[in-house]
């Protein structure tokens, strides 16, 4: 009896001791931990990140790691997909969902999911108001047969007489628009023109006369200097997205924020070359006279505001 409980006692032993010494390849492996990062917030201009995974496993190493983008606005480039930290570029305002994915040397993959919000970049306002803006500023006239244009007090569209002469005016002007940079969008522009109170011409009383003094402001469609123009050699212009002004029985009347985006949008891709004032009809003793960046109320000048982002 004693042999056969020693004889139990052993293989009860030898037992426990195989089972200790089973193959970690019998195990069932866990698969590896992915860890993403933590989502971040940027604003444009900003458009780059940098995502900084990492992974985590039970079975020896991590052998390989994979970027993807699950979701967004539009599709990045993700620099360095297969490593665990890369930077993504070209994003635009909106929200993106980027995967990260983990492989082990046991073959198992783990994957986790990061955000990144992109807002959008801040307003900004750019305010131009020139005084004795001579290189961009005229008033393209002729009397008769003979140019006329002039840097004057006053920036004028008009038809008169001067000595039983045939007498036409059309205020042109423009701003400098460098100070916007080439990637902003536009969200607004309105220009004020301001009636001026000591008119030069017309009646010399009133600054607007006639019975029918409705004008347009037009965009310049090619290049002038304001220094050289003359009524032979005025720019173009077209009727596109022409700005209507009707006309008014008062004698002095301010032009504030008139809506002229998409005439500054035109200028920033087709060229800036400003604006031109013009009558709809050119008929004689009918004219809108406004102050000129030459005039000396400084308030008065022609104003263009800008926001952008």
């Amino acid at each position: 009896m004693k042999s056969i409980n020693r004889f139990l006692l052993c293989f009860t032993l030898i037992s426990l001791v195989l089972t200790g010494c089973q193959k970690d390849d019998d195990i069932d492996p866990v698969p590896p931990v992915a860890e993403a990062g933590t989502s971040q917030t940027i604003q444009l201009p900003v458009s780059t990140v940098t995502l900084t995974g990492s992974g985590t496993t039970t079975n020896g190493s991590i052998t390989g790691y994979l970027w993807s983008l699950v979701s967004g606005p539009n599709t990045p480039v993700i620099t360095k997909p297969s490593s665990a930290s890369t930077t993504v570029t070209g994003m635009i305002a909106g929200t993106y969902r980027f995967q990260f994915l983990v492989v082990d040397n046991a073959g198992l993959t783990g994957v986790d999911t990061t955000s990144v919000i992109v807002n959008q970049a801040a307003q900004q306002t750019i305010t131009l108001q020139p005084s004795n803006n001579t290189a961009n500023e005229a008033n393209i006239a002729i009397v008769g047969s003979q140019n006329a244009t002039s840097h004057d007090k006053d920036l004028d569209a008009g038809a008169w007489t001067n000595n039983g002469s045939p007498v036409y005016i059309r205020g042109s002007f423009k701003f400098d628009l460098s100070g916007i940079p080439a990637n902003a969008t536009i969200i607004s522009a309105k220009l004020s023109l301001y009636s001026i109170p000591d008119p030069t011409n017309g009646d010399l009383i009133n600054a607007n006369s006639g019975t029918n003094n409705a004008m347009y402001i037009r965009r310049i469609i090619s290049n002038w200097d304001g220094n050289t123009v003359t009524w032979q050699t005025q720019p173009a212009t077209t009727t596109a997205d022409q700005i209507s002004i009707p006309h008014t029985n008062q004698p002095f009347l301010d032009l504030i924020d008139l809506d002229v985006k998409t005439l500054v949008d035109a200028m920033r891709t087709g060229g800036n070359y400003g604006f031109m004032m013009t009558l709809q009809n050119e008929t004689a003793y009918t004219i809108r006279q406004f102050c000129s960046s030459f005039h000396s109320n400084a308030a008065k000048h022609p104003k263009l505001v800008v926001i952008y982002q």
